[in-house]
């Protein structure tokens, strides 16, 4: 399996924080940790090695994270650390910057200078989602970036909602990818974040024509997904949302062998299966279903179905 996971329960209580602290220094880089639950440190991480890029989701208690001059010195991967806050609040330090967080943030901080980072200044459990990657990787200029660092920017809507929902689900679904999945959830989730700050930076100019194509197609993917269940859903809708042609919307799915109206349908028929293997929707009609996700014809979304999983809806669902 490709992803690892680490959690602090599997030592007795009063070594759990040391364990936290060693786990994460070989995880992303040595700090100098304080908790207020040193006593039983409760914490998890699953981490994604995506060749030079790593995708983990932490939790954890109260944690103070302290990266001095002199560890610098000591050891420095010369990286970003993108942290996407999903649940949980604190505050963050560096390069002059001081400012506060909460859950749907992203920040962004860089390996190489000093920082500080308060996570969890309550009573909840924070949850996090870090990308670490070179800072070569990065297709924007260090100079621009650095002007972003230790500043939360919200992810509640386009861009940034693409890029939120996009990590959360990563996150949830770690244990699902194969090293098969590497290329893609790298290049998508690099150029979404270069798209995010260049939006923020009014650098978009600076990106490589490719990775804003890339960025472009996962937000109208991320599009069709939030709209499945309008019949209407259309190429022509979707072009005109994101002010593009509908030949332009043709030739980003014909770079992936698809189109945009057979990825409308594979995504519907998905929503279907997984709602039909689904005990808690048994009560359901499968009319019902087909319905929820833009199948306004059932004679059609049968055969559809059967087309694609090999048999009747009905029959799958008895089955599964």
């Amino acid at each position: 399996m490709l992803m690892q996971e680490f959690t602090t329960e599997v030592v007795p209580a009063a070594e759990r924080f040391d364990l936290w602290q060693d786990i994460s220094a070989r995880t992303y880089m040595p700090h100098l940790l304080r908790t207020d639950c040193r006593d039983d440190f409760r914490a998890t991480l699953r981490t994604l090695p995506l060749g030079d890029v790593q995708i983990s989701s932490v939790a954890f208690e109260h944690l103070v994270s302290v990266r001095t001059t002199r560890l610098i010195r000591r050891f420095d991967p010369e990286v970003y650390l993108f942290n996407c806050q999903l649940h949980g609040k604190g505050v963050v330090a560096q390069d002059g910057h001081d400012r506060a967080f909460r859950a749907g943030d992203l920040l962004l901080i860089d390996s190489s200078l000093p920082y500080e980072s308060w996570h969890c200044m309550s009573s909840e459990t924070a949850s996090t989602v870090i990308v670490a990657m070179p800072r070569t990787v990065l297709p924007l200029p260090p100079r621009t970036v650095r002007r972003l660092l230790a500043q939360p920017i919200p992810l509640d809507r386009g861009l940034g909602g693409v890029l939120y929902r996009w990590l959360a689900d990563i996150a949830a679904r770690a244990d699902e990818f194969t090293e098969a999945d590497v290329p893609t959830l790298a290049s998508v989730t690099t150029d979404l974040l270069a798209s995010v700050f260049g939006d923020c930076l009014d650098a978009e100019d600076a990106l490589t024509p490719e990775a804003r194509r890339r960025a472009l197609h996962t937000r109208i993917r991320d599009f069709i997904d939030q709209n499945l269940g309008d019949p209407s859903l259309s190429p022509a809708g979707i072009a005109a949302a994101h002010g593009i042609s509908v030949r332009h919307l043709h030739q980003l799915f014909a770079d992936e062998g698809a189109t945009p109206a057979a990825w409308i349908r594979h995504r519907r028929l998905e929503r279907c299966r997984r709602d039909l293997a689904d005990p808690r929707l048994r009560a359901r009609s499968i009319q019902t279903v087909a319905a929820r996700w833009g199948f306004t014809d059932p004679a059609a979304f049968s055969r559809v179905f059967r087309r694609e999983y090999g048999m009747a809806p009905r029959d799958y669902r008895h089955h599964t």
